[in-house]
């Protein structure tokens, strides 16, 4: 792969990553009760999380795509070594 195409592919997933933080709202609905020092009771804090829907299209396409990778060394890799 090109440079540019893994730069693009690493913004896009950037923006995609800063997006899906915003898609999610969390909040605290009951404050957080410390234990007695008998480690009796005590209360932990409850949330209410609402997140996006997501709905997705899909869209039927024909396109070719790599069966297996072949590498194949230059011929000087171990005359140097």
């Amino acid at each position: 792969m090109k440079t540019g195409t893994l730069v693009t592919i690493a913004i896009v997933a950037a923006i995609v990553g800063a997006l899906l933080i915003y898609l999610v709202d969390v909040d605290q609905t009951e404050e957080l009760v410390m234990p007695e020092v008998q480690i009796d009771g005590g209360n932990l804090p409850e949330f209410d999380a609402e997140v996006a829907d997501i709905n997705m299209e899909t869209e039927t396409v024909t396109m070719e795509v790599p069966s297996g990778i072949s590498i194949d060394p230059p011929n000087d890799v171990n005359e140097t070594r």
